[in-house]
This record gives C-alpha cells, structure tokens and sequence, in this order.
C-alpha cells in the first residue's frame, strides 16, 4: 500500500524567530569586537575655590570626545550617559587660566574610564574667563524727591525701607563699579493713600551678580492737606 510523503507545511513564526536569533547572535558578536570608534557627549566638572573666583563667561557642562573601545563599552558610554560620573577638571589659578588644556583633560578623562582609548577631545570653545568674587553692601534709600502725590496729598510719616541695605556677590570688576547707595524709586502715579508695596530692584539684575534680597518692601503714611501752604496763602492774598 502506497503512502502519501510527510510534507511539513511553512511555519512563518519559527523562520522569523530563527531570523532573530541569528541576528541577535551576530550583534552580540559584533559588540565583542574592538576597534570601534564614536564621539561621546561626556559630563565635566571644573574643580576650583568657587569662593575666591567666578566664571565671568559660561563653563560648559560637556565636552565631546573621541573614544575607541570595543562595542559593549561604546554601547554603555553612549546609551547610558546619565549613569557616567563627571570628568573633574582641576583648575589651580583661574586667573591665568586662559583656555582648557585638553592633554591634562584627556589624561584625567583616560585614568577614569579605563575600558575607553580617549583618541581626541572635540572642544567647541575652550577659552576660560575667571574674575576675583568678591562682596560689598550697598545701601537702599528711597528716592523721595520724585514721589508723585496727588494734589493736596503728602507723606506724612518715615518711609520704611526692608531690607535698608544688601549684599551683592559676584566678578570684582562688577562688583566694584555698584554705586555705594541705590536710589529706589516709587511708581505709583498720582498717590492719594497709605502706601504699602514690594518693588523689584531692577539695577542689580545681572546674570553675574548674586544679591541677597531682590526686592524692598517700601512703606509710608499719606495725609490731606484741609487747608493750603502758608505760602500759598500769602500768594493769594497779594493777589
């Protein structure tokens, strides 16, 4: 008796799964070879007495590098920057510093993440701007002298001022040029009441200079006059 041939019909799932297989075999084989290269996002952090000096121009927070290694330690460098810790870059006289030295980075970076070649670092701007941070305080008065009251209205009380003096932080060639005392000015047109508010200081807005207060709160009483001046009087009756 003849019997039919056991034919096997296609099977799509076992081919892609057998596909898959293969590929995650060659890519895992590939990772394991060396010789790859890849510039890297790498996170660095300047070391320097940040209480005698300032930076008067940005410091980067990264700097690109060439590295070569093989794909696993490429893939993890990569992939996972956010589990890197921070290259120190150590700077002994900021104020001589005029640029990253890229050998002494390289070489710091290279001592840390051993499993890496540092070939080059891709620096974009390596210029450096160190500056003396230095403090000083500088008083608050209020600029009484171009109050704007509404007719017959005039202060009628000591005008508080808190804080009445701050400290400004910052580069010294900033630093040094802050007039000893700031005028405040008050706003307000045409003022007929008890005035009570919090006035922003807008001079000393600089994104270098650190101040301890960036507000003052300004107070003071508001009376009517009921009847005019003296002065006013004896002008009216020459009239």
């Amino acid at each position: 008796m003849n019997t039919a041939p056991n034919v096997r019909s296609f099977q799509p799932t076992k081919a892609l799964l057998c596909i898959g297989a293969a590929a995650l075999f060659w890519f895992l084989n590939a990772l394991n070879k060396p010789g790859y290269t890849l510039t890297v996002e790498y996170p660095i952090r300047f070391v320097y007495d940040d209480s005698l000096f300032i930076p008067t121009s940005p410091l980067p927070h990264t700097m690109q590098v060439n590295v070569s290694s093989d794909g696993w330690g490429l893939l993890r460098h990569s992939w996972l920057p956010f589990r890197i810790e921070p290259v120190d870059y150590l700077i002994k006289d900021p104020l001589r510093a005029t640029a990253i030295n890229t050998s002494s980075l390289a070489a710091a970076l290279a001592e840390q993440v051993k499993k890496l070649h540092v070939n080059y670092i891709v620096a974009d701007t390596l210029a450096l701007n160190f500056d003396r941070h230095i403090s000083k305080t500088v008083r608050l008065l209020p600029d009484s002298l171009h109050l704007d009251m509404a007719p017959r209205f005039m202060v009628s009380s000591v005008i508080n001022m808190t804080p009445r003096s701050i400290q400004i932080d910052g580069p010294a060639k900033l630093v040094k040029g802050l007039p000893d005392t700031i005028w405040v000015r008050i706003p307000r047109k045409r003022i007929s009441d008890n005035y009570d508010e919090e006035l922003p200081l807008n001079q000393l807005r600089h994104p270098l200079l650190h101040t301890s207060a960036d507000r003052v709160a300004v107070s003071f009483e508001v009376g009517e006059l009921l009847s005019p001046p003296p002065s006013v009087k004896g002008e009216r009756a020459k009239e």
